[in-house]
């Protein structure tokens, strides 16, 4: 991605008083995307029972009656998959050389039961200053907030110069099913093409007291791999006990894996984080911080900073069993035994050579390990590029004042790895601030704040015309 100097010649950002003005009560442009909102996040998309065809349909009427035209549309799904279905918009810049923006998100959800929830998980609910919903955050509130911003700026006639283009795709929350991103980039790059891409991934953080503490960018995500331990064995009736038994081999190599630590690995991602968190957190933490940073081998820091498990895992890949089955009748001796290891993998490592660890760790050759489900795409991590990080701290010094803006390594994943492995590099923030519990997202009574997801609405509107104009 190149892009031009003097980037920061064209920042100028609303103070916050006009950010609070413009989102009066009164505002028919808020209440126009309180109502996108509602429609979007009420519309069941998870596997189960919803439809992402039919939210990305009625995404697709909002901004047609905006005035965007079939020709900057594509609605899609294929036919072994007609319920998992997106969208693909664009509004066309002025200059065609340009490359686009692409702003990624994904619409369905995790599945909820109406029992678990106090509230009705599909329903949208505003109390106590927070919505309510199943989606309310992850991740419908990014694709209500890149789809009303299209349709804001047509309906002011903006012209940008670089085309500004919008996917909003299923998938990103199962395992095994379609998933929209992944068919794009593969199947229809040329819809979506674009220097660089925004997506989820990363929020602002709140400490208990609801103070922002830093706004954070998803600069790297992790390498999220299966794999399968089996162990096999002739059986034979439980009253003869034989010295190989398929269930002792697996707990042996389980033991092995349960205690095998990898290496901590630095990249400019999580360098970043640290060197930042260590000016919040200050004291034995931040000295730590900044010695890991220093020195990536130093044993003591890492010991301290990895009592945190996030701080654990954003500094090295992790292994860890999550599924364990075998035997096949409770008197008589197992035949097989297969354990599920998921792999959380530093960027850059490539998934064999953690095959090659495992096996070398567990050191047992009657123990297979091989790559469960299909193989993950490499995730090149994206260049933090100094203009992209000035536009978005200094829209964010305005609506976020005295906050830091850092970045930091996601240890999970996204579908933002699906756009990395076709060049288009991958920048997540959701533009919005968070509690410490993440606002139940994947849980029960999933929640986001009100004014916060205003604010990350009016973020992206300015931040993404910067982007757009340079």
């Amino acid at each position: 991605m190149r892009l031009v100097s003097g980037l920061l010649a064209f920042v100028s950002v609303l103070t916050f008083g006009s950010l609070v003005s413009a989102e009066g009560t009164g505002d028919s442009s808020q209440q126009a995307f309180r109502s996108l909102y509602k429609e979007l996040v009420e519309t069941n998309t998870t596997l189960s029972s919803g439809s992402c065809t039919l939210a990305a349909e009625r995404m697709a009427a909002r901004l047609k009656a905006a005035g965007y035209k079939d020709a900057d549309m594509h609605l899609f799904a294929v036919p072994e998959h007609p319920k998992d279905g997106g969208l693909v918009a664009v509004l066309r810049g002025r200059d065609a050389k340009a490359k686009a923006v692409l702003l990624l998100a994904h619409i369905d959800v995790v599945e909820a039961k109406r029992e678990d929830w106090v509230r009705d998980p599909f329903t949208l609910i505003e109390e106590g200053g927070y919505f309510y919903a199943r989606g309310a955050s992850d991740d419908k509130a990014m694709a209500a907030i890149f789809t009303d911003l299209l349709i804001r700026y047509k309906s002011e006639g903006y012209k940008p110069k670089h085309s500004i283009k919008l996917a909003l795709t299923c998938g990103e929350e199962t395992s095994g099913a379609f998933n929209g991103a992944k068919y794009l980039a593969n199947q229809h790059k040329d819809w979506i093409d674009a220097g660089f891409a925004i997506n989820e991934g990363a929020a602002g953080e709140l400490d208990a007291a609801g103070k922002r503490v830093s706004f954070n960018i998803d600069a790297a995500e992790k390498v999220y791999q299966d794999f399968v331990l089996i162990t096999t064995n002739a059986g034979g009736h439980s009253s003869r006990p034989m010295p190989d038994n398929a269930i002792y081999e697996m707990a042996e190599a389980l033991k092995k894996v349960e205690s095998l630590e990898f290496p901590v690995m630095l990249n400019d991602a999580n360098r970043a984080y640290f060197t930042e968190m260590a000016k919040i957190k200050g004291g034995e933490i931040g000295h730590a911080m900044l010695a890991i940073v220093k020195n990536p081998n130093d044993v003591a820091a890492d010991a301290l900073l990895s009592k945190d498990p996030m701080w654990h895992s954003m500094l090295r890949t992790t292994c860890v069993a999550t599924m364990l089955n075998g035997g096949h009748a409770p008197n008589a001796l197992p035949q097989k035994v297969t354990a599920n290891i998921n792999c959380r993998i530093f960027p850059g490592i490539k998934v064999d050579a953690i095959r090659d660890t495992l096996a070398a760790a567990i050191g047992n050759e009657k123990v297979t390990v091989a790559l469960s489900g299909p193989r993950s795409p490499a995730t090149p991590a994206p260049v933090l590029v100094p203009q992209i990080m000035g536009l978005v701290k200094a829209v964010a010094a305005k609506l976020y004042p005295g906050t830091p803006v850092v970045p930091t390594l996601l240890i999970a994943v996204t579908d933002a790895i699906y756009m990395s492995a076709v060049g288009i590099p991958t920048y997540g923030m959701g533009g919005y601030f968070i509690d410490p519990d993440l606002g139940h997202i994947h849980g029960l009574n999933e929640r986001i704040g009100v004014q916060s997801l205003l604010d990350g609405r009016e973020f992206h509107y300015q931040l993404i015309k910067r982007f757009a104009d340079q």
